[in-house]
């Protein structure tokens, strides 16, 4: 009896092969498998700090506990960073810090507070920073769900700073989502622009939170989930809950694959959603 490609016992030739793979990249396949949750993939947040108790309670009360959160505090005066107590300086990292646990509660979170009690981050923080937490804590995903204007990244030197730590992290395999901002494409937001040497991530909203898109906007590439779960501007749409949501996507594909590398990421995720076509079904946000 002639078998069609994807039947049992056939190798599909041609064309056939391709999109026979597709079909077994979709999102239900190799997304939502229960293994893919983050287990022994180190995140760190480039963030305002995290509340640790606060995200403790909830997925205790959830019945899902999660690793400690283990971090540090960056100042502009020192060069080795402050102890981490497990507070945060605003409620945002504390909102990007669930989405992180929420799509791939299994990760090793580690909170780089580069905001502290000033409220505010200096370039050469986050630079040291993004190297403290690829040569110390040696995460291979990195979220910063923030911006830095152009005119903040002047004389020119420092966006070169900034642009060098970004390439050196990629070179030594680590995966950086930077958000988009939210204002894109009027206004530049670094690091976002440093695209391809990290992801670029804008906001859409759709139904599933593992769902996202690739529609390259330059230098935007990825579309992902724009709203949070906890915090009090979580439900208001926003970049800075769409990194973190692609983040952990990237989280649930390295426990699957830990030897991944960032290009490989980049392309499966292109490929996912090909496969998926998520695209059509989600409402702009």
């Amino acid at each position: 009896m002639q078998q069609t490609p994807g039947e049992p016992g056939q190798v599909p030739s041609g064309r056939a092969v391709f999109d026979h793979l597709l079909t077994l990249l979709t999102p239900e396949r190799l997304l939502k498998v229960s293994e893919a949750d983050g287990e022994g993939v180190k995140v760190c947040l480039l963030d305002s700090g995290v509340e640790r108790a606060v995200l403790e309670g909830k997925f205790r009360r959830s019945g899902h506990g999660i690793y400690p959160i283990e971090g540090a505090v960056f100042t502009p005066d020192r060069m080795e960073p402050l102890p981490y107590e497990g507070r945060q300086s605003t409620p945002h990292g504390t909102t990007v810090a669930d989405i992180i646990l929420t799509i791939a509660p299994r990760v090793r979170l580690y909170s780089a507070d580069v905001f502290g009690p000033r409220g505010s981050c200096e370039v050469e923080v986050l630079v040291r920073a993004l190297r403290w937490a690829v040569e110390v804590w040696q995460c291979k995903v990195v979220n910063l769900s923030l911006g830095v204007p152009e005119h903040r990244l002047q004389p020119i030197q420092r966006r070169y700073q900034l642009m060098r730590a970004v390439e050196e992290a990629y070179f030594k395999d680590v995966l950086i989502f930077a958000a988009a901002h939210n204002d894109h494409p009027l206004t530049r937001s670094y690091p976002a622009a440093f695209a391809p040497s990290l992801l670029s991530v804008d906001k859409r909203l759709f139904e599933d939170p593992l769902a996202f898109a690739y529609e390259l906007h330059e230098p935007i590439e990825f579309l992902a989930h724009g709203r949070g779960y906890l915090g009090p501007f979580a439900e208001e749409p926003a970049t800075s809950w769409a990194a973190p949501h692609l983040a952990g996507i990237a989280a649930r594909l390295l426990s699957l694959r830990p030897g991944l590398k960032p290009f490989e990421i980049k392309t499966l995720l292109y490929w996912i959603f090909q496969a998926g076509k998520k695209l059509p079904n989600a409402d702009r946000g």
